[in-house]
């Protein structure tokens, strides 16, 4: 029986219950030498004293998201680090000012926990939509950064209003998640220390279809970020292409990978974005942006990434704008050909 979840709490209660009732009743009723009745009088109390704390302890552990298995709360396994927060089910999302939702889970999967802020366009609210489900693109953020990074500096969500006002996109309900929990970056990868591509590919993804009414299927799912959060958008696709079936990398850190974050050369090559293309079987499509001038993200990588991904299943767009560094400003300017992108790329409302 699940460590978690309804089941074992109702259980527990029925256990103390019956504790409770048994001890009343063969209070009076034990027989043999007088040390011998108090002895197990002194253990029923202990047993009912036991099973009254499992309640409070079962309860507090499925509110607040402390032990997601009898693994996970024996130490058996260690392979990655865990965290604490709310599961899913308990996952609670405060509205802003600026109309998102906001929230801090953790994952079963992953056993990582951080934010979530969702924003669901208006069409979500009509009553003329309320049977009908939406695409969702994951904005990633950059590395140091935030998910509110895309509401303080990247203009979200009024940028892509506005976007969607013009024709140029469908509606998509957009979330940003933490790319680093707890502030483990693994270039969206799973490695000892965190699992943080399962976080991204099966326990955010887990929220928001439980949370909302999302489009199933990789059709339905996209992804966009810059800098770290591009070359995310690049590799989940080809790592979980049963997710995600497009994503859109603005400005993306070299898709070779990055020796600060994966140090052994063997482990880094085996995850970065180029080298995994070359083996992709599945069809997923990619949209690469960034600009003559970023240094960081030198025009000369995503070409490299389109070769290597020709032949395969992975189609690729690149876009080079003429100016622009390695910030906002020129992120902003992407985001026309990359919502389109992503827009053609998807699956748009449904019923």
């Amino acid at each position: 029986m699940s460590l978690t979840g309804t089941p074992f709490l109702v259980l527990l209660i029925v256990v103390t219950v019956l504790c409770v009732a048994a001890t009343l009743l063969l209070w009076a009723r034990l027989r043999g030498p007088h040390p011998l009745r108090w002895v197990l009088r002194f253990l029923m109390i202990a047993l009912c004293q036991l099973t009254a704390i499992s309640v409070v302890a079962t309860w507090m552990n499925d509110d607040y998201g402390l032990y997601s298995s009898w693994s996970d709360l024996l130490g058996e396994d260690d392979s990655a680090v865990s965290m604490v927060g709310p599961p899913v089910d308990r996952a609670t999302f405060t509205r802003s000012d600026a109309g998102t939702l906001d929230t801090y889970f953790r994952g079963r999967h992953s056993r990582m926990a951080g934010q979530v802020i969702v924003w669901t366009p208006p069409q979500y609210k009509e009553a003329r939509h309320r049977g009908t489900r939406f695409p969702v693109v994951l904005l990633l953020h950059g590395v140091p950064g935030s998910p509110a990074s895309w509401l303080e500096h990247g203009g979200m969500p009024g940028d892509f209003k506005q976007l969607m006002e013009a024709g140029t996109t469908h509606p998509f309900i957009l979330a940003m998640p933490v790319v680093d929990p707890g502030g483990v970056n693994t270039d969206c990868t799973d490695q000892p220390g965190g699992k943080v591509a399962t976080w991204l590919a099966r326990d955010v993804p887990e929220l928001l279809s439980h949370k909302f009414r999302t489009l199933p299927g990789p059709k339905g799912w996209g992804l966009m970020g810059f800098s770290t959060g591009g070359f995310c958008a690049v590799r989940l696709p080809l790592a979980h292409p049963d997710v995600f079936g497009a994503g859109a990398a603005l400005d993306p850190d070299p898709l070779t990978g990055d020796p600060g974050v994966i140090s052994n050369t063997g482990e880094r090559e085996r995850t970065s974005p180029t080298s995994m293309v070359r083996h992709a079987k599945a069809s997923v499509d990619l949209f690469l942006a960034t600009s003559a001038e970023d240094p960081d993200s030198p025009p000369r990588y995503l070409r490299e990434f389109a070769r290597a991904a020709a032949g395969t299943p992975t189609r690729t767009q690149v876009t080079v704008l003429p100016t622009g560094g390695h910030n906002y400003n020129t992120w902003t300017r992407l985001y026309p050909p990359a919502f389109g992108f992503l827009s053609r790329h998807t699956t748009a409302p449904t019923a």
